[in-house]
């Protein structure tokens, strides 16, 4: 098994969280430093980060939450603001599973799986997220539509296409399957219609429900196994 993929299934990090510690030689194997995070992990041998041991594959834990206003996607924050992390009553070594913006809620999954993180966030899987837009400038005429649905341009280039449902004439309903920084906003905003508030309602197969904000519960077995079945690429 390579290295970086050993990281992220032991919980250390999500994969690419892990090539970065293993490339700023954080990492070693049996007490020697490595910075190829390909490097294989043979059995019985001893990895550890900054000095302390990592030990393989922990159980599997994956909660969902209903991120609030005002907390940040991170699992630790210099500014000390609350965190999704802080909000998970878990001694599992937790992060969030991609981000939302501080004052987008709604649903954010967090892992100690960095495998199943990777693969809900990577673009070449192409995980659904659902989003529901209060937008400016009403009402949504069917070009704006016709434009989020082929694709809009933004600075690093066009997105795929969007699913778009006008809920009502300032409420739009998002289904992306890109990971673009701010995309929904982004794209709302170059066809004319800033977003005032953004709400994740659906993450793959698992939505929203009926958790309230700030409430946080740990995924069934069942729940899991329909998030690990998306098809790869």
């Amino acid at each position: 098994m390579r290295l970086a993929k050993f990281l992220a299934g032991a919980g250390v990090a999500s994969r690419r969280a892990a090539e970065e510690l293993v490339r700023a030689g954080r990492v070693t194997i049996d007490r020697v430093a490595v910075t190829d995070p390909a490097r294989d992990v043979e059995p019985g041998v001893t990895v550890a980060l900054d000095g302390r041991p990592v030990e393989a594959q922990p159980p599997r834990v994956v909660y969902a939450l209903n991120k609030p206003a005002g907390v940040v996607s991170t699992a630790r924050d210099p500014q000390r603001r609350p965190t999704v992390v802080s909000l998970v009553p878990d001694e599992a070594r937790l992060y969030p599973v991609g981000r939302l913006d501080i004052d987008t809620t709604g649903l954010i999954l967090l892992t100690n799986d960095g495998e199943l993180a990777h693969r809900l966030t990577h673009p070449r899987f192409e995980v659904e997220k659902v989003y529901r837009a209060l937008v400016a400038n009403p009402p949504v005429r069917d070009r704006a539509l016709r434009q989020l649905r082929a694709g809009v341009q933004l600075e690093e280039g066009r997105t795929a296409p969007a699913g778009v449902r006008r809920l009502r004439p300032d409420t739009l309903e998002l289904t992306l399957r890109e990971g673009r920084k701010r995309q929904a906003k982004r794209m709302c905003e170059a066809v004319g219609h800033p977003v005032r508030r953004l709400e994740r309602i659906r993450f793959g197969a698992l939505e929203l429900g009926s958790l309230r904000p700030g409430e946080a519960r740990r995924l069934s077995a069942s729940e899991v196994q329909a998030l690990t079945r998306v098809p790869a690429v």
